[in-house]
């Protein structure tokens, strides 16, 4: 089963523990409805309509409302703490979690207390609290944009705000990037870096390029690449080896783009609802190749 820790940015969110649901243009948690948008819920309904399709338990979820003032957040690395160790997981995503290094650490330790390990996945605040704390090679796979591989791969940078400006984040350097993160023990496992060319790679190297389809009015789209660590937590999650997962998360988010006949009016709700197409055509796709 998929779980995924996130914050929601409305204060009047209590902390909240439970499956989740999509029912329409909302997730429903606990009785609490909250809209889908980029963010963490961008990343849950992606998550939720894929192992729907897969036939697989919906995510359960760890939620809480923080705008950015760190209490919600707080509460939240407490709850894991204090709880984790009794829930069993299969993979468990950490998204928008504002980072903090003492509280990152307690939660890794009660992750080692689970009584199986779940593969771990990292994105935006919590892939930059797991460098920062100098544990990013405990991850089995982080999903940043280049902008965020740049921050990984300044060995020296104590927070994104400070990543050195001759490391440069052009599409165009992330084969560089990706080496000199692991060169300094600073990237996952593996990682699925996002953008005009998405590139899956381990610390032998790039593994896998995925460019088509290109469709050019995703890339003011918002929230894209929520809803791609959303759709490859959930193929780890169903079972699928995890450079596999990339790779097929990859296509399924750009086809899904795609079918959406995106315009910069579009948000990311209507790319979610193109997935159950997108991901059946990929999936389709990959076992006519007989691999």
């Amino acid at each position: 089963m998929l779980a995924v820790v996130g914050t929601i940015p409305d204060e009047e969110l209590p902390l909240v523990a439970g499956p989740v649901t999509v029912d329409g243009q909302f997730l429903v948690i606990q009785g609490h409805k909250v809209p889908i948008s980029r963010g963490t819920a961008g990343l849950l309904a992606a998550a939720a309509t894929c192992l729907e399709v897969l036939r697989k338990p919906a995510p359960f979820a760890f939620l809480v409302g923080d705008i950015g003032r760190g209490q919600g957040s707080s509460r939240l690395y407490e709850y894991l703490t204090l709880n984790l160790g009794r829930y069993q997981f299969s993979t468990l995503t950490f998204h928008y979690v504002l980072p903090i290094v003492d509280w990152h650490n307690r939660v890794l330790f009660a992750v080692q207390e689970m009584a199986e390990r779940p593969r771990l996945i990292a994105d935006a605040g919590f892939m930059y609290v797991a460098k920062m704390s100098g544990q990013a090679p405990e991850y089995d796979l982080f999903t940043p944009d280049a902008g965020e591989l740049a921050f990984l791969a300044d060995e020296e940078a104590p927070h994104p705000f400070y990543t050195r400006g001759f490391i440069l984040h052009e599409d165009n350097q992330v084969p560089e990037l990706i080496a000199r993160a692991y060169a300094y023990d600073n990237a996952a496992r593996h990682l699925l870096v996002k953008g005009q060319k998405d590139y899956v790679a381990t610390k032998e190297g790039i593994v896998a390029t995925i460019a088509e389809p290109v469709t050019e009015a995703l890339e003011p789209i918002g929230g894209t690449g929520d809803s791609l660590t959303g759709i490859v937590s959930a193929l780890i999650a169903a079972g699928f080896d995890i450079v596999l997962a990339a790779i097929l998360a990859a296509r399924v988010n750009r086809v899904a783009g795609y079918l959406a006949h995106p315009t910069p009016a579009t948000n990311l709700r209507e790319i979610v609802n193109q997935i159950p197409a997108a991901l059946k055509l990929v999936l389709k796709e990959h076992h006519g190749k007989g691999k």
